[in-house]
């Protein structure tokens, strides 16, 4: 047979036979796009496609509660809820909520908003018909629209939906001052608006109906939240289980150059193999999590950004890194046990650790997914992660509120660890 011809079908035999090793090169990239592409589907949200979640607390019960409900829902920008579990909203169950990360804005509207907007209106569209005289609008001042956002959401989600409150508010108002000055002006003079009266109106008026934006939390401890304190534990986590990669191809060259064997021979358990390489990689987890704060610390802000803020409790960051890093080992180590050849080892790890980040919210926030990848997201080592960090680096929080993370990632190892062990001894006895 030419060489060529017998080099063609025997790469094809090989590839045939490793049917596993098939399946995840056809069918991993697929999964990934299929769920990069769902993850990504609610990015829209920022330029007004998709609507996000806001808590809004109505103690206005005027107009202006109804009109900003009607002009948000209806734009399909943002989603309002004011009743939690069957009960109506209070201002401080919504900053609790938002403070916990339950929801990411609350949008509360002080009472008697209405009452004073129409006084205000009244007010200046009889100084605008009259143009004598002192004003007496000026005279009425009201507490500002708050808007209430959790110090973990990125600042181009926090300014479309302050800008979406502020728009609507802006809109609200001037149909409002329109409608008493065509009042004042029938009443005075018995025409009708004109288009130049709107223009004058537009011109004579200043903005009453403002926005505030507040931080939940602490306001002392509270962060403002910024890419860097965000992005860096992203990626040092999506750095650390990457790990997988080459801790499964190493355990694999080990199998085929038949080390394993060789080191079974030694009495010694099979853990005991397993817990020193576990330290071994876990250790280069750590270091590489340290340069990636570094990183953060001294050579981002030489670029212009701020710099990065470990925060006052840097013994809660060291744990839950040290607990992310067992686990990424862990699933490195389940991976270099089971799979059968590098090829799966290394397209299975590298594709299923960014379909972990994507749904961690690494690469997208979670609360702008679709609500069936959220729910997803709960099963992504990378998002109890980036949860836990995000709460020691933005939301000021201590090791207590990072103990459910802690435990996830512990489960995780043992689960991973113990898997391993068992393939680990059976691929030992039967010679690798």
């Amino acid at each position: 047979m030419n060489p060529f011809l017998a080099t063609f079908f025997k790469d094809l035999l090989i590839l045939w036979r490793d049917r596993a090793g098939m399946l995840v090169l056809f069918l991993m990239p697929m999964v990934l796009v299929l769920v990069v592409s769902l993850v990504q589907n609610n990015i829209l949200a920022v330029t007004g496609q998709a609507g996000l979640r806001v808590l809004f607390i109505d103690q206005d019960q005027g107009f202006v509660a109804k009109a900003i409900r009607q002009r948000l829902q209806a734009s399909g920008e943002l989603e309002l809820i004011s009743e939690l579990e069957g009960k109506p909203l209070t201002a401080e169950r919504a900053r609790k909520e938002v403070a916990a990360g339950h929801f990411q804005f609350a949008l509360l509207l002080p009472a008697k908003t209405s009452v004073r907007l129409r006084e205000k209106s009244s007010l200046l569209a009889q100084d605008i018909s009259r143009t004598s005289g002192e004003s007496k609008s000026n005279d009425i001042d009201h507490e500002p629209v708050q808007v209430f956002f959790d110090p973990g959401v990125q600042g181009v989600f926090r300014t479309a939906v302050v800008s979406s409150v502020r728009y609507s508010l802006l809109g609200i108002e001037l149909k409002e001052m329109e409608q008493q000055f065509s009042k004042e002006l029938h009443a005075q003079f018995g025409i009708e608006n004109s288009e130049k009266n709107e223009r004058n109106i537009s011109r004579e008026t200043q903005v009453f109906l403002k926005v505030s934006e507040q931080i939940t939390g602490d306001s002392e401890q509270s962060r403002r939240p910024n890419a860097v304190q965000q992005n860096v534990p992203a990626w040092a986590l999506f750095g650390m289980f990457f790990i997988v990669v080459p801790l499964s191809g190493a355990l694999l060259r080990e199998r085929h150059d038949s080390t394993i064997r060789r080191l079974l021979i030694l009495p010694v358990p099979y853990w005991t193999l397993l817990a020193g390489k576990t330290l071994a990689y876990v250790a280069i987890c750590l270091v590489q999590f340290g340069l990636m704060l570094l990183v953060g610390k001294f050579i981002l802000p030489l670029m212009g950004t701020p710099a990065f803020q470990i925060g006052e409790h840097p013994g809660a960051v060291f744990l839950l890194a040290f607990c992310a890093a067992l686990a990424a080992t862990g699933y490195g180590m389940l991976l270099g046990t089971w799979a059968r050849s590098y090829e799966q080892a290394s397209m299975l790890g590298a594709v299923s650790v960014v379909i972990a980040a994507a749904l961690g919210g690494v690469m997208v926030p979670v609360y702008v997914m679709p609500q069936v990848m959220q729910k997803l997201s709960i099963f992504s080592p990378l998002a109890w992660g980036l949860d836990g960090f995000i709460k020691l680096f933005v939301r000021s929080g201590d090791l207590a509120s990072i103990q459910t993370n802690l435990c996830l990632f512990i489960g995780f190892f043992l689960l991973t660890i113990s898997l391993s062990v068992v393939l680990f001894s059976r691929q030992g006895r039967n010679g690798g």
